[in-house]
């Protein structure tokens, strides 16, 4: 092979790669995410923050980052529906990955407009007791 069709080759690649990773942000995302804080239930110590960052027109990867979760614990979360976490619809709307050492990470099949309206909350609980609450979030913009 020629450098020139090395050079060709590159070329291609560089421009394919760069549209599937302007695939996965949408045109007028910066990228930053919105970042919201979530506030300690029951007791529990923990605090953090989730952070949506829109992936594509309708998904969004969501990301919490919990301190003070318990060592080697893995705790539930997800996004339900309400006005606020005191208020939220026990049925949860969205799963999430539990978070486990303090992270979850999941792309919900969701805009990230829609789960910034105002209607939703996240939530992270106690697998054994699922009504203790360890962490909530409202979700806004």
């Amino acid at each position: 092979m020629t450098s020139r069709s090395v050079a060709l080759c590159a070329a291609l690649l560089a421009i394919a790669l760069a549209r599937a990773a302007g695939a996965q942000i949408a045109p007028d995302d910066s990228g930053a995410g919105t970042q919201l804080g979530l506030s300690e239930e029951n007791n529990s110590g923990q605090t953090g923050t989730v952070t949506l960052f829109r992936r594509g027109r309708s998904s969004t990867l969501v990301v919490i980052a919990l301190a003070s979760e318990p060592p080697g614990k893995a705790e539930p979360a997800h996004i339900h529906r309400g006005p606020d976490c005191d208020s939220l619809d026990p049925v949860p709307t969205y799963p999430l990955a539990p978070v486990i050492n303090g992270v979850s990470k999941t792309l919900v099949k969701a805009d990230a407009a829609k789960l910034l309206s105002g209607n939703y909350d996240v939530n992270v609980h106690s697998f054994v007791h699922p009504n203790v609450y360890f962490a909530c979030g409202h979700l806004y913009k």
